[in-house]
């Protein structure tokens, strides 16, 4: 069974920097396409960025030149979301999600909190 896990969550200043890290297990294929998403309260979950199996990104225009996604090199099915100069509203839950076929995978999601 595939269980999605993000861990680096926290609280953070405003202009700081927090790594995210999501690691999808239970399976023996490499997901294909591995995102983040988030959602702050009160709003629709967003898409902030994705990686595909052969590393090429795609980010939400209001993180382009601040968030770097990326895939670990030894094992493809953990993902990376390097968070700089961050602002009060990044502020939300990041949700790690991928898929196969017809089913979606999402994590339990982690709090990332800016601080002004």
């Amino acid at each position: 069974q595939v269980q999605v896990v993000e861990s680096g969550g926290g609280l953070v200043q405003a202009g700081g920097s927090l790594r995210l890290s999501c690691v999808a297990s239970g399976s023996i294929f490499i997901f294909n396409t591995m995102d983040w998403y988030r959602q702050a309260p009160g709003k629709q979950r967003e898409l902030v960025a994705s990686i595909t199996r052969g590393s090429t990104t795609n980010y939400a225009d209001f993180v382009k030149g601040r968030f770097t996604i990326s895939r670990d090199n030894n094992n493809k099915n953990t993902v990376y979301l390097q968070m700089n100069s961050l602002k009060p509203e990044d502020t939300a839950v990041y949700y790690c999600h991928t898929k196969r076929a017809s089913s979606d995978y999402w994590g339990q999601g982690t709090q990332v909190t800016v601080s002004s």
